[in-house]
Parts: C-alpha cells; structure tokens; sequence
C-alpha cells in the first residue's frame, strides 16, 4: 500500500475533488428550489465543511447533504425551518453518542456483515440513479462513460472526471448563453422553534439516523480501511458530522454528514490525501459566493454525472462484496435498494436481535 502525503494540491487530487459532485448537486440544489433556502450558504457551509475534514482527517472524506433529509425536502415533505431544525437535532444526537460510548457500543453490535450489506445496497441505489441521470442525456452519458473507461487502459495520469465534467460544464454554458453571476445572500437565521420540532423529528431525524449510522459511520470507516489501510475511529466521524451540524443549519446550511459512496467517487477518480477536500472546498466556496443560482444544476449535465456515478458505484461495489456472509449481505443490499437503507439497517438489526434470543432459547 503506497504511503500518501497528509496533502497534495495536484491534477489528481482535483480530479478526486469532484468525483462526489454527482450526488451532490442533485440533492442540495433540488432542496433548495423546492424549500426556497438560499443556495449560496448550503455551498459555503459544506465548501467550509469539506476544508475543515480534510485539514482534520488527512484523507478524502465526502461531506455530504444527509440524503433521506434531502429526498424529503425535495418531495415537499420539509420546510426551511424545519430542515434547520432537524440539523441541529443530528448534531446534538452524534455528539451524544460519541461522547457517551454509544457509537462505539453500536459498533461492536453491529457485524461486519451488515456493513457490508449497507455498502452494497448503496452501489446498487448509485447505480440506479446513474442510469436515470444517463438516459435523460444519453449521448452525453455514453460519451462521458467511454472517455471514462477509456483512461483506465492509458498510460496516462487518470483525470477522466475532469474532462467529463469540463465537456458537461462548457455544453451547460452554452446551452444557458453564459454562465449567470449570482453572489452570495443569507435569509434570516433558521433558529429551531416548536412548530417545526415536530416535522423535524419524524420526517427528518428518525428516517436520517439509521442512515447516519450505517452508511455515513460504520461503513465509511470499513471503507477507509479498505481503501487506505488506516483506522479511523467511528468516535472521529460521529463528533465532525456533531459539530458541522450544531452551528451551521441554523445559518443556512443543509444538514451534512460523510459517506461510503462519496468516499468510493473521491477515491476512484483520484483523491488520496486531505488536499483533495481543500480543492473541493474551494470550489463549492466559488460557486457560492458568485455563482449559486438554481441554475447551477445545468452547468453539471445528468449524462455526465450519471456516468460519474456508475463508476463509484463500482468501487462501492468493490468493498461490499469483501463480505464472509454473502447471503446475508445480499439480503440487506436487496433490502436497501428496494426500501431504505435506513429502513434496511434496522430490518437487520432487528433479524440480529430476535436471532440472539432464538439461539439463547435453545442453547
């Protein structure tokens, strides 16, 4: 395993920056049109967030809008405020259960099985979505695919990402007849009051913590070891996503976490070292301060964040199937992917429970 710097600021790095822009964009700039939260503070806050884990962890670590908080914001199920509040809710959650021992209770609970079941459910959901996002443009998409492919057979630095998103960002140009300037606004502070405790808590927190658990915690810090060969303590990745999450809501950001697919998209186009999350920041800090408006999305085109996607998923893929219950693990993949992975995770956990009682019943 080769020994990375703590930081490199390079071709490759850059292109390890943005491999997790394909789920990124979607979510928050989707939760933003349908909300009417500001753009340009869920940019800033997540571009500061990316800054500050990668000065923290010394490795690519995605920071991410929490994705069941999102899809029900996009569906209309949350307002501003209450996504605000189900933020702040998280954040005084994950620092609880790093502090008391929680996390680390769970994670001896919990086997490496369902981890792994958790990883391969989410390659199956990335690859779904990339297939959605590809036929909406599929020319673009199959294009973006084969230039993606075709570097891993060149003896050449792979930057595949940044010439995929290069094409897609110059055709979205074109197609809005420039790039339109939009500079950074914040709305009043979004302070948790009583009437939106409520949606927060059953709409937001309770469908978002199993996913917070299982994919963002478990199962980011498996894929670190997988990846890097380097411990991460799950105490580390339940206090950053605490402290991200006990402030920034408030002031306008989208609730954040890390991840296991943004991890497997940084690392498969090329992140190593903390470097790339500070390219990354600076990036989302660009575009909030002079570029956030809902039509961002067009610089980014479907076909070519599709093809993106597919091939984290792979890498996703890669690690989930490292399982030594591969029965098992298909069942909680099959179980994500056509329910939740929240919903899986505690569908299992549950299994786990009654079948300890079981045995204890007739040992």
């Amino acid at each position: 395993m080769t020994q990375w710097p703590d930081y490199r600021f390079n071709l490759q790095e850059t292109a390890g920056a943005i491999g997790d822009y394909g789920t990124l964009f979607p979510i928050i700039i989707g939760a933003a049109v349908v909300t009417g939260m500001e753009l340009g503070p869920i940019l800033l806050f997540m571009g500061i967030g990316y800054i500050a884990t990668g000065i923290y962890y010394k490795l690519p670590m995605p920071v991410e809008p929490m994705k069941s908080i999102g899809a029900v914001a996009i569906a209309g199920g949350l307002t501003a405020g209450e996504v605000a509040t189900a933020g702040l809710m998280m954040g005084v959650i994950l620092l609880v259960l790093a502090y008391s021992g929680g996390i680390g209770w769970l994670r001896i609970k919990i086997p490496d099985w369902l981890i792994r079941g958790i990883q391969l459910g989410l390659a199956l959901i990335l690859f779904r979505q990339a297939l959605g996002f590809i036929m909406s443009q599929p020319a673009l998409g199959i294009l973006a695919a084969a230039v993606i492919v075709a570097f891993n057979f060149l003896p050449l630095l792979d930057i595949s990402s940044l010439l995929v998103l290069g094409l897609g960002i110059i055709l979205g140009i074109r197609q809005l007849g420039g790039l339109p300037v939009h500079y950074l606004s914040f709305s009043e502070l979004l302070l948790p009051v009583f009437e939106t405790w409520s949606g927060a808590i059953f709409r937001g927190v309770l469908p978002q913590l199993p996913l917070t658990i299982g994919n963002a915690v478990l199962a980011t810090t498996l894929m670190i070891d997988d990846l890097f060969e380097r411990k991460v303590a799950e105490e580390k990745l339940v206090k950053s996503m605490g402290f991200l999450n006990l402030v920034f809501p408030a002031l306008g950001a989208f609730p954040l976490c890390h991840g296991a697919g943004g991890l497997a998209a940084q690392y498969r186009f090329g992140a190593r070292t903390g470097g790339s999350n500070v390219i990354s920041g600076l990036i989302l800090i660009g575009l909030a301060l002079f570029f956030a408006s809902p039509e961002l999305i067009e610089l980014f085109p479907y076909g070519v964040l599709g093809a993106m996607l597919i091939f984290s998923a792979l890498q996703l893929f890669k690690s989930g199937r490292q399982t030594a219950q591969p029965i098992l693990s298909t069942v909680t993949a099959g179980l994500a992917f056509f329910t939740d992975i929240g919903i899986a995770f505690i569908l299992m956990v549950v299994f786990i429970l009654l079948r300890g009682i079981y045995q204890k019943s007739f040992s």
